[in-house]
């Protein structure tokens, strides 16, 4: 593989491997209806390419943060139904209706500005219960609300109810079963005013929690791109993606010399150091570098030819430095290819290397990076 002439660094994203991801995930819930996050343009890897191949694989209702990113997708996915978790605000409606987009209700005055605006017909609405996240949603409070004044859900048809996981990721977090059951719950003192409609309440990590917490449909977002849904064992998805750069140039440094800002990184003895051609401007994040070493490198390796070259010195914006000293000469030229995501690092490993979350490290990747698809429906 070579890297563009003009680019810094590629993105890989595998379509197939997407579209793999979402037939696992329905082999995993046989009744229930899978939907998908594509919230942050599909976390960073590209909404447009994304739902239209979720799309060919038989996924028709998408979840996004924003009317802004729902009128984007629209105008790629004419009959989608697309959702917008953060809810409306009065000088939205028309833009919302005129798209085509679904409203979340996550609060008690956003229901109120539905129905005090929703036109001539019903307006159609998912609505978001509190289970204990404490972000969006009504709380039990907010529905004893509307149990005693039912009319203000009028005019506004409840399509289905939804709620968010907060420690999904951990499995035997005493959390997941009671917001389970909260959501029941709520869900039960709602139906006079909803009627029998669909309830979502599992994200990525939710799904693989069991059977109880599929409800009629399941919510994944990273769990498509092939984040690994659980800090437990083994990553039952597909990896999706890949990012590549390439060497600017290598030079020989000995002791006394730094690397990198910060003059952090003290070489002990000859090494040979390559400069990449990425840096944290293009997604790669700034902590998988070293921040405090003394003659020792960062616990991240980036990978040319197969073979490991550990990060040196801070990451930068556009440049990261690593040690190429055990590589052979002819794989550490100007212009050779060097893997930072790909079959020997995943974006799981980079996060952990990173102090975060691999959800974080996709929807950073940088506008910079050159995008190429592979397979799937773009």
């Amino acid at each position: 593989m070579v890297i563009p002439a003009d680019a810094g660094a590629l993105l890989i994203v595998d379509l197939d491997a997407i579209a793999e991801n979402f037939r696992r995930i329905k082999s995993v819930c046989t009744d229930t209806c899978v939907g998908a996050a594509v919230k942050a343009n599909a976390y960073g890897l590209g909404a447009g390419a994304v739902t239209r191949t979720l799309a060919a694989a038989g996924c028709d209702t998408f979840f996004v943060a924003t009317i802004c990113e729902g009128i984007q997708l629209r105008k790629t996915n004419g009959q989608a139904k697309i959702i917008v978790l953060n809810g409306p605000e009065v000088r939205s409606l028309d833009t919302m209706r005129n798209a085509r987009l679904t409203p979340t209700l996550n609060s008690l005055a956003q229901i109120d500005i539905l129905s005090k605006n929703g036109g001539n017909e019903p307006a159609r609405a998912w609505l978001h219960l509190d289970t204990g996240m404490n972000r969006l949603g009504l709380n039990a409070h907010d529905v004893d609300a509307l149990c005693a004044d039912p009319a203000r859900m009028d005019g506004i048809d409840v399509m289905a109810i939804l709620s968010h996981l907060a420690c999904a990721d951990t499995p035997n977090h005493p959390m997941n079963e009671l917001q389970r059951a909260t959501f029941d719950t709520l869900r039960a003192r709602m139906a006079p005013l909803t009627g029998a409609v669909s309830a979502s309440l599992a994200n990525s990590p939710g799904i693989f929690l069991g059977p109880s917490f599929h409800y009629d449909m399941v919510r994944p977002g990273a769990a498509l791109y092939g984040v690994r849904p659980s800090a437990q064992g083994p990553n039952p998805m597909v990896q999706v993606i890949d990012i590549y750069t390439k060497i600017l140039q290598v030079r020989d440094v000995d002791t006394p010399m730094t690397v990198g800002y910060g003059a952090i990184h003290r070489v002990g003895g000859p090494r040979r150091i390559a400069t990449l051609a990425a840096g944290y401007a293009d997604g790669y994040p700034r902590a998988a570098g070293e921040t405090t070493g003394y003659m020792e490198s960062s616990s991240m390796c980036a990978y040319i030819n197969g073979k490991a070259a550990p990060l040196v010195g801070r990451v930068s914006m556009d440049l990261i430095t690593i040690d190429v000293t055990d590589i052979p000469t002819e794989y550490c030229q100007p212009g050779q290819t060097v893997e930072l995501l790909g079959p020997n690092v995943n974006a799981d490993s980079l996060a952990e290397a990173s102090g975060t979350i691999a959800y974080e490290v996709l929807s950073r990747l940088g506008p910079r990076l050159r995008v190429e698809y592979r397979g799937g429906a773009v």
